[in-house]
């Protein structure tokens, strides 16, 4: 049997207790990182809200050498009457507010500028709060960025990502991060035409 299929294996005899972890978190939680780790020590995980169906997500933490795991596990999932199995984190229609290790940021707050070089799209994140040597703050642009544009995305179509504080001096133009899918869209597609098409 293989990895993939151990875990999923362990995923149905679990079933129950995972669509439920609410009740015993920490445990459950602790038991999956377990599971999924013996696929790929990269793999995490997200869940959706509880409902007649539940999301799983399955991530490569932004570990881009993780991606084929990922995707071999996702498609390896059985069929679940009360799952969705999501690979990759996906964009949400909007972002959240992300904490973590005691740090919080609230989306409306941060700013972006995209940067172009003719061959892939940039990104400037400006974090309210952000110094030097803040890991915590860092981590949550790089959350915000897996919300705002997707997981497959951020690792794939981006360059240069680059973490400044709010009130950092650069020549780029700014925009609330709710501009950002649109406008990354728009870049890229340019960007994959010209690349595609060269002149």
């Amino acid at each position: 049997m293989s990895d993939q299929q151990q875990f999923w294996t362990w995923f149905i005899q679990n079933e129950a207790e995972l669509f439920d972890f609410e009740a015993d978190q920490e445990r459950i939680f602790d038991q999956l990182a377990t599971e999924l780790q013996k696929v790929d020590p990269n793999l995490t995980f997200e869940f959706g809200p509880k409902g007649t169906k539940r999301e799983f997500v399955i991530s490569a933490g932004g570990i881009k050498r993780a991606f084929p795991a990922v995707s071999a596990l996702a498609y390896a999932a059985p069929p679940l009457d009360r799952w969705q199995i999501t690979a990759f984190r996906p964009r949400r229609r909007s972002a959240n507010v992300v904490e973590f290790r005691g740090k919080r940021v609230d989306p409306k707050d941060v700013q972006f500028s995209l940067l172009d070089n003719g061959k892939i799209a940039g990104v400037y994140l400006f974090i309210p709060g952000l110094v030097e040597g803040d890991a915590e703050l860092k981590q949550i642009g790089y959350l915000l960025l897996d919300e705002t544009l997707g997981e497959y995305d951020v690792e794939t179509r981006l360059g240069l990502i680059k973490m400044l504080p709010l009130d950092a001096s650069t020549s780029t133009q700014r925009y609330p991060l709710s501009d950002l899918p649109a406008r990354f869209d728009e870049l890229v597609a340019r960007l994959e035409g010209h690349t595609r098409n060269p002149s």
